[in-house]
């Protein structure tokens, strides 16, 4: 199991540099294909999916690609209208196939398109940011780093409980170990790309905003999203003891599915994008 595990890891972080790395439609195609494998995963979770797809689902998946095409076409601007077209088209096939899906079903078949498909698309967004080649894998950091951190740190002193009901094996102590090992990796992530980002600024002729110097506010921004990404991952916890399942999926072996691999960066991955804007100044 844990050999199966380490692989698949390996595996994914190869994908995810070679993506990230790339940028541009690579990047967008990636997430685009990643949201709606969550989606589907999340449908099935909550009923919507069943042995073949239905109106319902349909329509979820074509907000979510509406929604990147509104990426394409400017998030400022067309981002939120988006959103809103998807709300109209899941209530289009509500009313208008009444009573087919239940109201529990149509509110789930909407919130797979903002907690998946619009969460996740803050990974592009970040990566489109001046600097976003290197702001982009503190979203990685921040999650993946947390995770770490709070299981080693929790194994070797945990003792009280974080959420004694939904994740009995989480810890306060773990918690806070997550959250100064992500700042501290936000640290030493600042402190060995410094110089390269400061000869890109210089490079394609930007300003610095987010380079050399940024020191306290890497680790600050990795200590808030860490924070964050707890947060997520007992949110994805509670959605499967709520629908009685272990997993999400088995796409990626010994991970579970989509939703178990990023359940963390869905909610990291906006919250470093507007912290970037904000403490970075960009």
């Amino acid at each position: 199991m844990f050999k199966t595990r380490l692989l698949s890891g390996i595996v994914l972080v190869a994908v995810a540099l070679l993506t990230i790395i790339s940028g541009g439609y690579v990047l967008f195609f990636t997430l685009l294909g990643i949201s709606l494998i969550g989606m589907q995963e999340l449908y099935k979770a909550m009923g919507i999916h069943e042995d073949r797809t239905g109106l319902l689902e349909i329509v979820g998946y074509l907000g979510a690609v509406l929604y990147y095409i509104s990426l394409l076409l400017g998030f400022e601007s067309y981002g939120l209208m988006a959103v809103l077209v998807s709300l109209i088209l899941v209530m289009f096939v509500y009313v208008f196939t009444y009573p087919k899906y239940h109201a529990n079903q149509v509110m789930a078949a909407f919130f797979g398109v903002v907690y998946v498909a619009v969460m996740l698309s803050f990974i592009l967004m970040t990566r489109n940011l001046p600097d976003g080649k290197f702001i982009v894998w503190l979203i990685f950091l921040c999650s993946w780093g947390c995770d770490t951190c709070a299981y080693c740190v929790g194994m070797l002193i945990g003792k009280h409980k974080m959420a004694p009901v939904l994740s009995p094996k989480k810890s306060v102590e773990g918690g806070v170990g997550g959250v100064v090992g992500a700042a501290l990796l936000g640290v030493i992530y600042a402190v060995a790309t410094q110089g390269p980002m400061v000869e890109y600024a210089v490079i394609c002729g930007i300003g610095a905003a987010a380079t050399g110097g940024k020191i306290a506010e890497y680790a600050l921004i990795c200590a808030v999203g860490a924070l964050i990404s707890m947060v997520g991952d007992l949110a994805a916890s509670a959605i499967k003891r709520n629908q009685g399942i272990k997993d999400y999926g088995k796409l990626i072996p010994g991970h579970g599915g989509i939703l178990d691999r990023f359940d963390s960066v869905i909610f990291t991955a906006p919250v470093i994008y507007y912290l970037a804007k904000i403490i970075l100044g960009i």
